[in-house]
């Protein structure tokens, strides 16, 4: 019951937040709630000055709502999945071999890169970290948010072929940075020496093979069903089997849960909406995922305000969270460039894209649900401070700036 009036709170406050940003102030949404969030930690952290019980309340209330297990195990099933649904399959196949690379390669060269020089930074600041564990932070780190990257692009004026680029590699690339985190996580608790090869080459075929195939047959399986009736609640209600349902079975097969959303979304959203539903239905069933997808981002990025009250902060930590975050987004670029270049696949692409990608390629609320699951022993309060640092200021300045980006760039290419 606890669980249920502190959820309650939360979709509450969310719901007052989110009128006042679009009576008044007019931030995309995932922002405004976000910057929201913040500006209510900050009044709570005031008023313990005054009240120090009152802060406490507060914080233990927090504490008692696990962020990454809510947002894991929870939120982001439904959210991946409302995401897939409303990408059109036919222009992400367009984008197949960028997509694919960047999501798997992009992102390997990403994890190491990154965990490279953040090992290095904190060794300049005297402040070492084994490398191990800033390779840990790398894996979290380097995945763009399909949640974030989907929320705000919706009001970025963006080329359609960039954004199927974007959004498809965010779907895609979270579960990759999802599967690369564990494998890392493994060798940091069991010791380099403990862990073979194939034993990680392994949990990536099953964790990433078995999600999408699960995803597939889970998704072709309701696609049958959903065929041979045409009645919305019933469909509707068959959707959200397929994503509480088929989370759950991934989580106990040790597949990928995330892939397996994507995959469901993507062969329902478009298969299924075409040869499966009437009209009437497809509208009915989009419209409620819509609703979904709002209320879940809503209350996601209140929850990413509000977390500021049990991240403890020093300064250190910002400095290095903000000097951090220009490294995250340099290896971005190079994340992009060096499989592009290499492969050939920039000649795909306007000019630019590159640039844009870098910029539009939001961190969010996963990568703080990874860092939080990391044990103590592995630098946890550190790691997740810069990881908030980082991505506070990917989504506030990047997300604010994305559209004026764009056109710059633009104005750029056309001189």
């Amino acid at each position: 019951m606890e669980l249920f009036h502190l959820f309650s709170a939360i979709l509450a406050i969310s719901a007052l937040f989110a009128y006042i940003n679009q009576k008044f102030i007019k931030l995309p949404g995932a922002i405004g709630l976000l910057l929201a969030g913040l500006l209510l930690s900050l009044v709570v952290q005031g008023l313990g000055a005054v009240s120090p019980e009152f802060e406490a309340i507060v914080e233990k209330r927090l504490s008692e709502l696990d962020f990454s297990e809510f947002l894991l195990e929870f939120l982001l099933s439904f959210l991946l999945f409302a995401g897939a649904l409303h990408t059109d399959l036919e222009r992400l196949r367009e984008s197949k071999w960028p997509i694919m690379v960047f999501a798997t390669v992009g992102v390997l060269i990403s994890t190491a890169v990154t965990g490279t020089l953040f090992y290095y930074l904190l060794q300049l600041l005297n402040y070492p970290i084994d490398y191990i564990y800033c390779l840990l932070f790398g894996a979290l780190i380097s995945p763009t948010d399909p949640i974030a990257v989907l929320g705000i692009l919706k009001r970025a004026k963006i080329p359609k072929s960039l954004e199927v680029s974007i959004t498809g590699e965010s779907l895609f690339n979270d579960g990759v940075g999802v599967v690369i985190f564990i494998s890392i996580f493994q060798i940091a608790q069991r010791g380099l020496g403990n862990v073979e090869g194939g034993f990680i080459a392994e949990l990536f075929l099953k964790e990433v093979g078995g999600g999408i195939g699960l995803g597939l047959l889970i998704g072709y399986i309701a696609y049958h069903f959903m065929r041979r009736i045409d009645h919305y609640q019933t469909e509707v209600l068959i959707s959200l089997a397929v994503v509480m349902g088929g989370y759950s079975l991934a989580q106990i097969f040790h597949f990928s849960g995330p892939l397996a959303m994507v995959a469901a979304g993507l062969l329902i959203g478009n298969q299924g909406t075409q040869f499966a539903m009437s009209k009437q239905t497809a509208d009915y069933l989009t419209k409620f995922w819509e609703m979904v997808d709002e209320i879940f981002n809503a209350v996601l990025f209140v929850l990413i305000g509000l977390e500021l009250m049990v991240v403890q902060f020093k300064w250190e930590y910002a400095v290095t969270g903000v000097i951090t975050t220009g490294i995250v987004l340099l290896v971005r670029y190079i994340a992009l460039a060096v499989p592009s270049y290499t492969l050939g696949l920039h000649r795909t692409f306007a000019p630019g894209a590159l640039s844009i990608m870098t910029w539009g390629g939001l961190r969010g609320g996963i990568s703080i649900a990874l860092a939080l699951s990391l044990t103590p022993d592995m630098y946890r309060n550190e790691i997740v401070a810069i990881t908030y640092t980082v991505v506070l200021l990917s989504l506030v300045v990047q997300g604010l700036t994305i559209e004026s980006f764009i056109k710059r760039v633009s104005d750029r290419v056309r001189v």
